[in-house]
C-alpha cells in the first residue's frame, strides 16, 4: 500500500475456491495516517459471488475493532464493536452485492472477479459493510501491459466510478487474465495498492509500444540502463534523438496519468527518419542503481553513457546526435549539453524550468496555496515552513525547526541538486542550437520560463542558424495535451490522453533543420 508514493503498509491475501464458494482471508497493518491493523478478514461468497458473510477483527488508531455481518434474504445484519461501544446495524443489499469494507483492500478481490467479464457500462451494487449499499459503474476499461523479468501480465485496467452519498469516487482497478487483482488505486487519495510481485525493481507498465520498438540494455557506471530504441524505416545512418524524462520515478515511457509522454513522441519521432533512445531512469523499471542518491548531475552521467553507447554504433550517425528533455529532464540535457559539446549537437527544452529549483519550487507552492480558501496569515506560514525546508536542505543546518517527517521527505540527494541547479550558470556553457517548446497552459513550469530561457540562450551569442527558436503552443498543458485550465487537479479526468501533434510536428521541423544530412 503507498500513500503519495510512499509505502505505509501491507496485506498479505488469500482466494479459495471450494465447492461451497468462495473465500478471501487477509491479514494486513497500515501506518500513519491510518495506523491500522487487523489479524482476521474473513469474506465468505457462494460459488456463483453471492455474500454470505463477512468477519473482521483488529484495530484502528489503537481502539479494537470488530464486525460480523452475515447476508441472508436480502438483508445485511451487523454486530459492530468499536472503540467499546457496540452495535447492531441492519441494511437491505441488492443480490449479488460485493462486499468491500473501508480499509480493507483484500475484499477488492471479489471486484476484480466481478470485473474481469465486464465492459464499460457495467453497474453492480456495492455494499459497504457497515454502513450502506452504493452503485459501482465501470465508465471505462483501458489494455495494460506489466513487464517482470519472469513473464509478461496482460491486464485491464477497469476506472470505476462508486456513487457514494457525498459524491462519487473513481477507483482503478487493474485485473489480470485469471481474473485477480494486480493492483487499485484512488487517484483523489493519492493512494494505491499494488500486488507483490508488480513492485520489484524489474518491474515495467509497458504503456506505449510501436511497431520498431526494440528494447536494449545500455552500460552506465556500474550498472546497466534498460530502454527502448524506435527505428526509421528505410533510413541510412539517420539522425539520433535521446530523450529524457521529467522529475520522480519514471520509466522510459514517462506516463503520468495514462498519458505515455514520451512513448508516444518516440513513435513520432521514429515515424519522421530519427532513430529514437528512451530508457528508463536509474532504479526505475527495469535499470539499475538506486534511485535515492541520484541527483540531476547523476541523471546527466546517465545520457553520456547513453551517447557513448550510441558512439559504439555502426547503423547511426554518431555526428547528429540530440537530446531533447521534458521538464526536469531539460535541466539534464542542458547540462549533458554542456559537458559533451562536441557530441550532443542540438538540445531541446520541453516545459522546462528557466529558474533554480528554489525559485520554481516557490512559485509552485505559492500558486497552489493561491487557489485555497485559507486565511492568509496559515499560507504565509506554510511558506516560511517550505523556506526553512530548503535552507535546511542547502545548508546542511537549520533541522531542528524542521518537523522530522518533512525532513524525511526532504533531505535527500536529489532534492538539494533541484534547489541549486541553475539553468542560467549552465545554459552560458552550451554551443548547440537550443529549443525551446513550452504549452500555454502548464501551470507547473509557465509559459514565462520559456522567456527566460530564449534571454539566456540568446545571451550565449552562438551566430550559427536556428541557434534559439521559441515556440508556445496555445491550449496545452504540462503534459503536452489539451486541457481547459492546465491545472494539475485536472489531469486525472482530461478525455485526451494524446500528446499534441503540435507539439511533435514543432519538434520534428526544428530536429531537421538543427541536425541537417550531410552533402
Amino acid at each position: 500500500m503507498f500513500l503519495r508514493g510512499q509505502q505505509i503498509g501491507t496485506e498479505e491475501v488469500t482466494v479459495t475456491r471450494t465447492a461451497d464458494g468462495w473465500t478471501l482471508t487477509a491479514t494486513g497493518r497500515t501506518g500513519p495516517p491510518l495506523n491500522f491493523s487487523f489479524d482476521r478478514f474473513v469474506a465468505q461468497y457462494s460459488p456463483d459471488w453471492a455474500a454470505r458473510s463477512l468477519e473482521v477483527s483488529g484495530q484502528m488508531r489503537g481502539q479494537a475493532l470488530v464486525l460480523n455481518t452475515t447476508f441472508a434474504g436480502g438483508t445485511a445484519t451487523s454486530d459492530v464493536v468499536q472503540a467499546g461501544q457496540q452495535t447492531k446495524l441492519s441494511h437491505a443489499v441488492s443480490a449479488g452485492a460485493i462486499v468491500l469494507p473501508n480499509n480493507f483492500y483484500g475484499a477488492y478481490e471479489a471486484l476484480a472477479m466481478r470485473l474481469h467479464a465486464a465492459d464499460a457500462g457495467a453497474v453492480f451494487p456495492v455494499y459497504v459493510a457497515p454502513q450502506a449499499e452504493v452503485q459501482a459503474t465501470v465508465t471505462k476499461v483501458t489494455p495494460r501491459r506489466m513487464e517482470t523479468p519472469v513473464t509478461t501480465y496482460e491486464m485491464r485496467q477497469f476506472d470505476v466510478s462508486f456513487r457514494n452519498p457525498g459524491g462519487a469516487l473513481v477507483v482503478e482497478v487493474w485485473v489480470d487474465a485469471r481474473g485477480r487483482l494486480a493492483r487499485m488505486a484512488i487517484p483523489a487519495a493519492s493512494l494505491s495498492v499494488v500486488r507483490s510481485d508488480l513492485t520489484g525493481v524489474m518491474a515495467r507498465l509497458d504503456s506505449y509500444s510501436h511497431p520498431r520498438d526494440e528494447d536494449v540494455s545500455i552500460p552506465a557506471n556500474g550498472f546497466s540502463l534498460a530502454g527502448t530504441i524506435t527505428t526509421p524505416e528505410n533510413v541510412t545512418k539517420p539522425p539520433v534523438v535521446i530523450l529524457v524524462s521529467g522529475s520522480g520515478p519514471q520509466d522510459r515511457d514517462e506516463t503520468v496519468f495514462g498519458i505515455p509522454i514520451l512513448g508516444q513522441v518516440a513513435g513520432r519521432l521514429a515515424d519522421a527518419g530519427f532513430f529514437v533512445v528512451r530508457y528508463d531512469k536509474r532504479g526505475v523499471g527495469q535499470s539499475g542503481g538506486r534511485i535515492e542518491s541520484t541527483s540531476i548531475e547523476a541523471y546527466a552521467d546517465d545520457v553520456r553513457s547513453v551517447v557513448e553507447w550510441l558512439r559504439r554504433r555502426k547503423d547511426i550517425d554518431r555526428d547528429r546526435i540530440a537530446v531533447v528533455g521534458h521538464s526536469e529532464g531539460g535541466l539534464v540535457a542542458l547540462l549533458s549539453g554542456s559537458r559533451m559539446r562536441g557530441q550532443v549537437r542540438a538540445l531541446g527544452l520541453v516545459a522546462t524550468p528557466g529558474q533554480t529549483g528554489r525559485e520554481i519550487t516557490l512559485m509552485q507552492q505559492k500558486h497552489a496555496l493561491d487557489r485555497l480558501n485559507e486565511p492568509e496569515a496559515l499560507k504565509q506560514e506554510k511558506i516560511a515552513l517550505q523556506l526553512k525546508v530548503m535552507d535546511a536542505v542547502t545548508t546542511g543546518t537549520g533541522w531542528e525547526s524542521v518537523p522530522p517527517e518533512l525532513r524525511r521527505q526532504a533531505d535527500t540527494v536529489w532534492f538539494r541538486s533541484w534547489l541549486i541547479f541553475d539553468p542560467a550558470q549552465v545554459v552560458r556553457r552550451t554551443n548547440q542550437p537550443i529549443l525551446i517548446l513550452q504549452g500555454s497552459l502548464d501551470t507547473q513550469v509557465p509559459p514565462d520560463q520559456a522567456g527566460r530561457l530564449e534571454a539566456l540562450s540568446n545571451a550565449r551569442g552562438v551566430k550559427t542558424p536556428n541557434a534559439t527558436r521559441k515556440i508556445v503552443v496555445p491550449g496545452l498543458n504540462h503534459l503536452l495535451v489539451p486541457a481547459k485550465t492546465g491545472e494539475m487537479d485536472e489531469y486525472q479526468s482530461l478525455p485526451d490522453k494524446t500528446v499534441s501533434t503540435a507539439i511533435t510536428d514543432a519538434l520534428i521541423a526544428w530536429l531537421k533543420d538543427a541536425l541537417p544530412a550531410k552533402r
